[in-house]
Order: C-alpha cells, then structure tokens, then sequence
C-alpha cells in the first residue's frame, strides 16, 4: 500500500535524484510528465498538482526505468520491489 504523504514523495524523489535524475517543480498548465533528452534527464511535475498525483507519476516513472540496483541501500531495493508489484489508482 502506497502511503500518499510528504515523506513517501521525499523517498521517491531521492531514489529517483540518486540516478541522476533532475526534478522541477513548476506552475503551470501543463500536465506532469519526463523527458529523456540525449543525457540530461529532466523530470517536471505541476508544483499544483495535489500529492497523490505527484507520488503515482513518480512512481510510474520508476516502474518505466531500469534501475542499478547496486547504488541503492536495503530500505530502496524494498521500496523499488513493491512499486513494482503495486498497482497505482491513477
């Protein structure tokens, strides 16, 4: 069970800046989404948008990249295995 908090989007975001991804946080009115250009990987999520939103897109994000798990530590590699498995109430 996903726990939709502060805390939770804090652990996602850092697993996600560990492999270099970058995250922005904009207004606007645009919908969340990445990209993938050349090197730079660039995440940018409506700073609008409520917390439940912004947790499953990260989450999405991490189920659609590959992940070296040798960089992450026990409480990560756990946290990555049950994104996998868990199925996000978009």
């Amino acid at each position: 069970m996903i726990k939709y908090t502060q805390s939770f989007l804090d652990k996602v975001q850092h697993l996600l800046e560990s492999h270099s991804y970058q995250i922005r946080y904009e207004k606007g009115n645009f919908k969340t989404g990445y990209c993938l250009k050349g090197e730079s990987r660039v995440i940018l999520i409506n700073k609008l948008a409520p917390i439940e939103a912004k947790i499953n897109f990260l989450c999405d994000v991490l189920r659609n990249i590959e992940i070296n798990e040798s960089l992450l530590d026990k409480e990560s590699k756990q946290l990555v295995e049950h994104l996998k498995q868990t199925e996000l109430k978009l």
